[in-house]
């Protein structure tokens, strides 16, 4: 069994590096670093660098899949199917990119000598350090946060010693973590110029106040998010609906950040993922889309769930809601991508602009049975971009932004029962932009005023989930709320069948015919509808609570060493 896996243990030991095509360079030039001859000039140094910042050393960060926010038609990942086991190929490529980024990061730091015998500047080692050192700690939190105790790894080994090598407590690389981070932000640049990304100080304190969040480290998170704030050059993005586009880059919200380019085949998602996002009439599968859930997160206008809200209107459930709800989700009768969308199943016409004409409606049952099954169509980042380049798209893939750690900031002060103008003033901004107004003007949004921790605990997460939809921290938050067992044990729903749904149509409504009850942690119950036959079930989701708040440790790696142990009930 071991000389199955010898060559990925060798590519786990030295980190070796392969050259690969332009399309995988993500606009960052890979090192080569097996060579005895590497690192002998600086450009060398920089391209080793520059590797450690390619977007498979950070996917773990977008997946919109996991959670109750999206529904794919009638399929399920292996997550919300409950069905993750050793063998699951997205857990053994994290874990692998993993750990061979935290190979080339410690590869890196054992040359940093050559560094100073070819003649760079203290200056420019001391911040290389600093860039491998910020890698090794982000890659060792990303493994501790999906699979708990894992192998800790601050130096070079050999692969007698990687099949020796056994977990380390989280609680212990946490704070090498932290460590690693404290001593890296000493040298690292407030910012980077250019089109690739380098981590800055703010990165490094984003990141750590991300982690620190994640393992419940509430102190530490306050000190690191503050001192991202304090560091005065993030400021949130004047139009929420626009943060996301392709035309918009390099905004002053983005703190850490991987720039795209069709131009160098550096794109965001596929042709097909993109396709699943768009609509049908714009040649698209409508396949993937926000859930009936996140729908009915986005609070009314008066701050309050749409469940006590006076203003939420059924039979135009897009009215009197959050904006973030409409920047979100395509708002029915609007033009979405040059053609109006309109799900009703009685809109057997709409307008394209396009073609300056009427057409078939391919978007609601009537016209094509493959409609969005629920009626909901993304529209977060979606623009006409997504349509005029043969369905590639390149807006900046954003990691961390500054409304994240403002809500971390104001989370982690809650949770320490530390309530003061600054927690308030946190969640304010980000609510009062989503309104287009600023924070002071509280006649304008639903300002927060509440100091009950209680109370400012589930508006901090429902904020979290309006704010952040669609960009992949959905899942580390419904696990560490430890809310994966409820949000995750509940079926998909839909929109009946055509002649059925038009029966609803008939009888005055169509899409929710009751308002749905939004629980304490924000979570609505559609069974009442479903068993007045109201809507269709599409699928059951399902979350093992005994196993599934811990990935397994991919079983290749519990068969070639006896010293790991793979995580319980796997």
């Amino acid at each position: 069994m071991k000389k199955i896996y010898c060559i990925y243990i060798v590519l786990f030991v030295f980190g070796l590096f392969v050259l690969e095509s332009c399309q995988d360079l993500d606009l960052n030039p890979l090192s080569e670093g097996s060579s005895e001859n590497w690192y002998s000039t600086e450009a060398e140094i920089e391209m080793s660098l520059n590797g450690l910042f390619r977007i498979v050393f950070w996917p773990a960060e977008k997946n919109y899949d996991w959670t109750d926010d999206h529904q794919g038609r009638a399929t399920l990942t292996p997550i919300t199917n409950g069905t993750i086991n050793g063998e699951w190929s997205t857990s053994n490529t994290i874990w692998k990119n993993a750990y061979k980024a935290i190979a080339r990061a410690n590869v890196l730091l054992s040359n940093m000598d050559k560094a100073e015998e070819i003649g760079i500047s203290q200056t420019k080692i001391n911040q290389y350090i600093a860039e491998a050192l910020f890698v090794r700690a982000a890659q060792h939190a990303i493994l501790c946060s999906y699979y708990g105790d894992v192998v800790y790894v601050d130096r070079e080994i050999t692969i007698e010693e990687a099949y020796k090598m056994s977990k380390t407590p989280k609680a212990e690389i946490m704070a090498r973590v932290y460590q690693d981070i404290d001593s890296a932000v000493v040298y690292l640049p407030i910012t980077v110029s250019g089109g690739v990304q380098r981590v800055t100080k703010g990165a490094a304190y984003a990141f750590k106040a991300r982690y620190a969040l994640y393992n419940e480290d509430w102190e530490i998170a306050v000190e690191a998010a503050q001192n991202c704030i304090d560091l005065g050059i993030y400021e949130l993005h004047p139009d929420f609906s626009n943060l996301f586009l392709a035309s918009t880059k390099k905004s002053k919200e983005s703190i850490f950040v991987l720039p795209r380019s069709i131009e160098y085949e550096s794109i965001l998602y596929g042709a097909g993922a993109i396709m699943g996002f768009v609509p049908r009439n714009r040649g698209g599968y409508a396949s993937e889309y926000p859930s009936w859930e996140l729908f009915c997160s986005f609070l009314c206008t008066d701050g309050l769930p749409i469940d006590k809200s006076p203003l939420f209107d059924r039979k135009n459930p897009f009215k009197n809601r959050d904006p973030r709800c409409a920047a979100t989700i395509v708002e029915f009768g609007t033009t979405h991508l040059g053609v109006v969308y309109d799900p009703n199943p009685k809109a057997t016409m709409v307008y394209d602009y396009q073609k300056g004409q009427n057409i078939t409606n391919m978007d609601c049952k009537s016209g094509s049975q493959y409609a969005s099954y629920n009626g909901l169509i993304l529209k977060k980042g979606v623009d006409t971009t997504w349509v005029s380049h043969s369905f590639k798209v390149d807006p900046d893939y954003i990691i961390i932004r500054y409304a994240d750690v403002l809500l971390m900031y104001a989370e982690s002060k809650i949770e320490l029962n530390e309530i003061d103008e600054t927690v308030l003033n946190a969640i304010n901004s980000v609510r009062a932009r989503a309104y287009g107004v600023n924070v002071t003007a509280t006649s304008q949004y639903p300002a927060v005023t509440t100091t009950d921790q209680n109370e400012l605990r589930k508006i901090v997460r429902i904020e979290r989930r309006m704010e952040l939809a669609y960009e992949g921290l959905r899942y580390m938050d419904i696990i560490r709320w430890r809310l994966a067992e409820k949000a995750l044990n509940r079926p998909s729903y839909g929109l009946l069948d055509k002649d059925l749904l038009n029966q609803l149509v008939t009888l005055g409504f169509w899409f929710f015919p009751e308002i749905p009850e939004i629980d304490e942690d924000g979570i609505a119950d559609f069974s009442s509808m479903y068993n007045k036959k109201f809507i269709k079930l599409i699928v059951q989701r399902s979350f093992n609570a005994d196993r599934q708040y811990l990935w397994p440790i991919p079983s290749k790696e519990v068969l070639i060493n006896d010293s790991l142990k793979q995580n319980p009930n796997y």
